[in-house]
């Protein structure tokens, strides 16, 4: 039988396995750079202290306890579910390409993109970071317009296997990366949606878009 306990100190989650044998003992920690305000949202805390327990089972695992297989792990090499095939770009204008670095303060040093209609756009993301992916991956995740991203990571929260892009909110994601740890890097190539506006992007990992993890990318 295992037994966990939750601690919150100085803007740090900690959560903390007890075995029956008292040699194996293990800690997660989330530490940030800067500190968590008293007054942050209860979704933001909750998405938080869901990383928490993503990185402590992690460490269970390693150690020989794993939980028992669910079925929401996805074959070995199986990627997040792709987005809907897009229109053609325009091959009168040139392509826009933007490179974008992802941090273990879950921040991305761009927020804000402009785009023609029907451009060609090739994103690539950088996880600069030295966190472990289990505790602090990050992705990049463009939403069609309109679209709520609050209802989209609720759904997408528990979607592990998918890389935290939940299956059934496919049809709201025009373009998106793979889920990188710490060194890592990954390109999406999309054309830009032919309706003028405001596309909110994001960090689907659970918990970052409420930190900050976002952008707009605007069609004029």
């Amino acid at each position: 039988m295992l037994d966990f306990r939750i601690d919150v100190r100085g803007g740090n989650v900690y959560i903390q396995k007890k075995a029956t044998a008292s040699r194996h003992q293990l800690a997660a920690t989330l530490p940030f750079s800067e500190p968590l305000h008293i007054h942050m949202k209860k979704t933001a805390f909750r998405h938080l202290l869901f990383t928490a327990v993503l990185a402590s089972a992690s460490l269970f695992v390693a150690c020989g306890d794993s939980p028992e297989d669910t079925g929401t792990t996805p074959a070995a090499g199986e990627s997040p579910p792709a987005a809907a095939p897009a229109e053609q770009p325009d091959p009168d204008l040139p392509e826009k390409t933007v490179t974008i670095t992802g941090n273990d303060q879950m921040k991305f040093d761009v927020t804000e993109i402009e785009v023609q209609p029907r451009q060609k756009v090739t994103v690539t993301l950088e996880n600069i970071g030295s966190m472990p992916k289990v505790s602090m991956g990050h992705n990049w995740v463009l939403l069609v317009k309109d679209a709520d991203p609050n209802e989209f990571l609720e759904a997408s929260m528990v979607a592990m296997g998918t890389e935290y892009i939940a299956i059934d909110q496919v049809d709201k994601v025009l373009a998106n990366t793979k889920l990188l740890g710490p060194g890592e890097s990954d390109s999406v190539t999309f054309t830009a949606p032919a309706e003028l506006g405001d596309y909110v992007y994001l960090c689907s990992f659970p918990g970052h878009y409420a930190i900050g993890m976002k952008g707009i990318l605007t069609v004029k």
